[in-house]
């Protein structure tokens, strides 16, 4: 059965956050599912609920959307534009009118591709996070991993060079509405999973054990002023296991090793982006990641309870640092945080590069590493008001 041929008028009346419809040439799109999981925000695409967004999304000044990513798009077709409506369009802005699509969505002409047709072909990728992957279509196309079968050993037999595996690991998947894709396929898989509380249920109560600890040795001022510093050299260690461990992709060797404990670390994250088990470290991996910086510490600060209570803080930074990378995939965010939030997502879909600072630009600022948020356009009505 062919899809419903939609008014105009029809299309206007989805323009709100419940029922968001956008057109490209003479194709509807429902957009509502990925509203709160576009980049650069759900306002950005309210403004455009019930319009054509050709025009915005080839602008240059706000953010030219890339081909590769357009070819999401057609997943939320859900109707065409009367061939009236277009028509009359094409004719205002002195274009002869032409030919609808059919209701099957195959342009019949052989001459030329419909200008839907072409602009239809460079929906950005940001909208991969929520339009679910055809597995089968994906391995097929792309040669790289299949989402139905354990990854891990995928990547570990590969055989991938660098090159292909970093550029097929940066294009984000959705796996089934946001669901774990199998990674170990084995006993081994609940160790790779990890829902977002358990990081405070975990580590909230060592914290506080450790802080009472501390606190024997110093008085109040010392015990309060050394958490504090903990928790401002987390920002740091934040910033540089992001940059300098997570995302070597440069300076790793071509080999499978290299590409499966890129992978295991956070290439699985910018994988899939929106998984929600996937999203804050295991307790396992964190604890074999903060020893070491146990050990430093007590190395650096003679004083044991000094020592501890600036590990402590450092550790509640981890805390605030992966329940804030959570709810910016996942929460629509108020404020300071929305911003955060819009530069966190253009981290994964314009410059993994760039933009390492997950809970702060700071660091990115001292380093050269920040990331310019895409500024809004001003629309026709702004202008004329």
């Amino acid at each position: 059965m062919g899809l419903p041929t939609l008014s105009s008028k029809e299309i206007a009346k989805h323009n709100t956050a419940k029922s968001c419809y956008v057109t490209l040439g003479n194709k509807v799109y429902d957009v509502t599912t990925f509203l709160r999981d576009h980049p650069g925000g759900d306002d950005l695409i309210l403004d455009y609920a019930g319009q054509d967004i050709g025009s915005i999304l080839d602008d240059e000044l706000s953010h030219k959307h890339s081909e590769a990513a357009y070819e999401v798009l057609d997943d939320c077709l859900v109707g065409f534009k009367s061939p009236i409506d277009m028509m009359g369009a094409r004719g205002k802005s002195g274009l002869p009118p032409s030919p609808p699509s059919t209701p099957d969505g195959i342009d019949h002409d052989d001459d030329s591709v419909s200008e839907a047709s072409s602009l239809s072909n460079e929906v950005d990728e940001e909208e991969a996070l929520s339009v679910e992957t055809d597995a089968a279509a994906d391995f097929r196309k792309n040669g790289f991993l299949d989402l139905n079968k354990p990854l891990f050993m995928q990547v570990l037999r590969g055989n991938f060079s660098k090159d292909f595996y970093l550029e097929q690991v940066h294009k984000p998947r959705h796996y089934k509405g946001g669901e774990s894709a199998p990674f170990f396929g084995n006993f081994l898989e609940p160790l790779s999973k990890t829902p977002w509380w358990v990081v405070p249920l975990v580590w909230i109560p060592s914290i506080s054990y450790g802080m009472y600890l501390a606190k024997e040795g110093l008085g109040w001022i010392m015990w309060a002023a050394t958490f504090l510093l903990g928790l401002a050299i987390w920002t740091l260690i934040e910033y540089t296991l992001h940059r300098c461990l997570f995302h070597l992709d440069d300076k790793m060797p071509d080999h499978n090793i290299a590409n499966t404990l890129h992978f295991l670390f956070h290439g699985v994250h910018h994988y899939l982006p929106m998984d929600r088990l996937r999203l804050v470290m295991p307790p396992t991996l964190f604890i074999a990641l903060a020893t070491p910086f146990y050990f430093l510490a007590h190395a650096c600060i003679s004083n044991w309870s000094a020592a501890t209570a600036v590990f402590c803080g450092a550790v509640f930074g981890y805390v605030c640092y992966d329940l804030t990378h959570y709810f910016l995939h996942h929460k629509n965010l108020p404020g300071y945080y929305k911003d955060l939030k819009k530069y966190h997502l253009q981290h994964h879909f314009t410059d993994f590069n760039n933009g390492f600072g997950v809970t702060s630009r700071f660091w990115d600022r001292v380093f050269g590493t920040e990331l310019q948020l895409p500024t809004k356009p001003i629309t026709a009505d702004k202008k004329r008001s």
